[in-house]
């Protein structure tokens, strides 16, 4: 009989921090992590989103805890790793330690290059940039460089620019090289570092924008060889893979999980169909 590692409680005693963890695809890969046996800690800047997601995961029976934390403040990333290696030690269901880290937290919002002040550009580049090298950095001196562990970041479909999103795409195309050296300098440690490159996903961050710019982004799906929008439920399935051992030989890689979106071409265009299986609940 074949030993897969596919198996019920594939992250039993591990424990996973979270960006973002509250909504949208952190909180569905928290749930589904949880549901696989890890120790899931949310990590966002408001407080009662994260109460609410993680007393839901806990009625789903997984272990949850809520910790607030902004990553684009140095200061205040530290003392959230503090808090959750003691939590780990006080609890008993670690041992002081982070075993997966999935940089999901991030935003931007949608204008003309020129029309960004230095203001927004600054934000968005200190959120999506040098917020996940601020947690990266924390958690690998902290914990990984010890132990080892893995880590996922979450990109965005950036591979050919991203019009009225020049700041976070410039700020993505960071973290897709900032994955691709740390995975080398970190590698010796036993730590694994790669990336999920999501397309366009229906998700409830779709929200946050104008509903004109709404209205344009849900008809994305024609863009992609799938004819439709992706699901919270698919990044989070491509996030889980990367983190598992299944994964093991795998480091210092985007993933694409888009429909073939950025593969699109004028020349043979995607034709409406209703053929590809969709993940979701």
């Amino acid at each position: 009989m074949v030993n897969s590692i596919y198996k019920e409680n594939l992250f039993s005693e591990k424990t996973v921090l979270i960006t973002g963890g509250g909504t949208g695809i952190g909180f569905r890969t928290a749930r589904e992590l949880a549901q696989l046996g890890a120790t899931v800690f949310l990590a966002g800047r408001t407080a009662e989103k994260l109460n609410v997601s993680a007393d839901f995961i806990r009625k789903e029976n997984g272990n949850a805890h809520p910790i607030t934390c902004n990553i684009r403040d140095e200061e205040n990333v530290q003392d959230c790793i503090e808090k959750v290696l003691e939590l780990t030690k006080k609890s008993g269901f670690g041992e002081g330690r982070i075993d997966y880290l999935v940089n999901n937290a991030g935003g931007q919002f949608p204008s003309p290059a020129e029309n960004i002040s230095a203001k927004g550009w600054k934000a968005v580049i200190e959120t999506n940039l040098s917020g996940t090298f601020n947690v990266s950095k924390e958690v690998f001196n902290k914990s990984m460089k010890q132990y080892g562990g893995a880590i996922v970041n979450v990109l965005a479909n950036f591979r050919n620019g991203f019009p009225m999103l020049s700041h976070t795409g410039a700020a993505r195309a960071g973290v897709d090289n900032l994955t691709k050296s740390l995975a080398v300098e970190w590698g010796r440690y036993g730590v694994r570092i790669n990336s999920v490159a999501p397309g366009v996903i229906q998700t409830s961050g779709l929200d946050k924008y104008p509903e004109e710019f709404k209205s344009f982004i849900l008809g994305f799906g024609k863009n992609n060889q799938a004819n439709r929008l992706g699901t919270e439920a698919e990044i989070a399935a491509g996030i889980i893979f990367l983190l598992s051992p299944a994964a093991s030989f795998i480091t210092g890689e985007t993933l694409k999980i888009d429909g073939a979106e950025s593969l699109y071409s004028p020349v043979y265009p995607p034709a409406d169909h209703k053929n590809f299986y969709k993940f979701e609940d």
